[in-house]
C-alpha cells in the first residue's frame, strides 16, 4: 500500500480499491485470489449450490433522479446474485440512521425497498436498526445481504472469458453516475438524466434461457464504470478484451454532460446495467433475445475477446486506432452506491 490511511479513491472500485482489497483485506480474512473474486460467493452444501452477497450502501444524496437509496440497495443486491446465475430469494437489511433523520424519508426509502422486492420477487426476511448521534454518519447507510438458488448447472464466473467471445451490454452507460453527480452538486445540466437503477434477474434469466452453456461472464458495471469492470474480467480470464468506441451506447445527455465536466462514460458507474460475455455461436440470439426484455431493449455488442494475455482491455477508436484502457487511480465520482 502506497498509502498509510485510508483514502476516499480506496472506495471507488479503480486501482487503490485492489490495492486495498489484494494487499490487506483479503490476504488476512479470506486469502480469495484475484481470479475467484466475484459478485457473490458461491456455497455448495451436498449436491445443492447457494449464491451468498453482501453490500453497502452510502450514496449521496439518498434521493436522486430515478431512486433512491433504499431501492437502490435492493436493486444492487439482487443484481449480485444474479450475475453469477442464481436466482435470488431473500434479502436481509441493515440500517444505520443518523439522529435527525425524518421520519417521512425513512419511511419513502423503506416503501421504496418494499416496491423494489415485489418486483424482484425477492422477500425481505431478516434486518438490523441502529442509530448514531447527529454528525456520527450521514443521514442513513444501509447494508444488505442476500441468498438465491441454483435452478441449473451452468458456472458463470468473472474467469470465464473465452477468446472468440462476444461483449454485450443490455442499454446506455453512464445514467446512474451522472444523475448522482448533478443531484449532489445542484447541476442545471438542461437535461433529464436519471438513474438506470434496476433489479436484473429477470433479464439474466432471458439471457440464460438463450445461451445456455455459452454464456461464460455476467458481470453488473457499477463503481468504475464499464472500463473497470472489463479490465477485471481481462484480469481474471487472462484475456484481452476490444471494445469498439462506435457500438458504445451513451445517451447525448450523458455525453454532452460528461464532456463538459471533463469525465469520460466507459468510468461512470450504471446501477441497471450488464455486462454479457457469450460465445460467437450463440452472441447474436443472446442479444436479439435481451431486446425482448423490458430491462434489455437497447442491448448492443460492444465487443470481443482477442486473444489470451495478462489482462488487457484496448478501445478501437472511431478513427480506426487502438488505445489502452487501464483502471482509474482514484474516484470519478464519489459514494455513488
Amino acid at each position: 500500500m502506497k498509502s498509510d490511511i485510508i483514502l476516499l479513491g480506496h472506495g471507488s472500485g479503480g486501482k487503490l480499491s485492489h490495492q486495498l482489497l489484494d494487499e490487506v483485506i483479503l490476504p488476512r480474512i479470506s486469502g480469495l485470489s484475484q481470479r475467484d473474486q466475484n459478485d457473490a460467493a458461491v456455497l455448495r452444501h451436498g449436491g445443492e449450490r447457494l449464491a451468498f452477497t453482501t453490500d453497502s450502501y452510502v450514496v449521496d444524496p439518498i434521493f436522486f433522479p430515478g431512486g433512491n437509496i433504499g431501492d437502490l440497495a435492493i436493486n444492487g443486491t439482487v443484481n449480485d446474485l444474479a450475475m453469477s446465475g442464481a436466482r435470488p430469494l431473500a434479502i436481509s437489511v441493515g440500517l444505520i440512521l443518523e439522529e435527525g433523520l425524518p421520519i417521512i424519508d425513512l419511511i419513502k426509502i423503506l416503501d421504496s425497498m418494499q416496491h423494489a422486492a415485489n418486483i424482484a420477487e425477492v422477500r425481505i426476511v431478516a434486518g438490523d436498526t441502529k442509530v448514531v448521534p447527529r454528525g456520527k454518519a450521514d443521514k442513513i447507510f444501509i447494508n444488505t445481504s442476500g441468498i438465491g438458488i441454483f435452478d441449473h448447472e451452468l458456472e458463470i464466473l468473472g474467469s470465464g472469458a473465452r477468446v472468440g467471445d462476444k461483449v454485450i451490454i443490455n442499454g446506455t452507460i453512464g445514467d446512474h453516475g451522472m444523475a448522482i453527480l448533478a443531484s449532489r452538486e445542484g447541476l442545471d445540466l438542461e437535461s433529464d438524466i436519471r438513474s438506470d437503477s434496476a433489479a436484473l434477474n429477470g433479464l439474466v434469466e432471458t439471457i440464460l434461457k438463450t445461451g445456455s452453456e455459452q454464456v461464460h461472464v455476467l458481470r453488473d458495471p457499477t463503481r468504475g464504470g464499464v472500463a473497470t469492470t472489463l479490465k477485471e474480467i481481462a484480469l481474471q480470464s487472462g484475456v484481452d478484451i476490444t471494445l469498439s468506441e462506435e457500438g458504445l451506447p451513451v445517451t447525448p445527455a450523458v455525453g454532452g454532460a460528461c464532456a463538459i465536466l471533463g469525465l469520460d462514460p466507459l468510468f461512470v458507474a450504471n446501477e441497471g446495467k450488464l455486462l454479457a460475455i457469450v460465445g460467437p455461436e450463440k452472441a447474436e440470439a443472446v442479444r436479439t433475445a435481451m431486446r425482448t426484455h423490458p430491462a434489455g431493449r437497447q442491448a448492443t455488442i460492444i465487443g470481443e475477446i482477442t486473444g489470451e494475455s495478462a489482462g488487457k482491455v484496448f478501445m478501437r477508436t472511431a478513427i480506426g486506432g487502438l488505445r489502452a484502457i487501464e483502471m482509474l487511480a482514484g474516484e470519478q465520482l464519489p459514494r455513488i452506491c
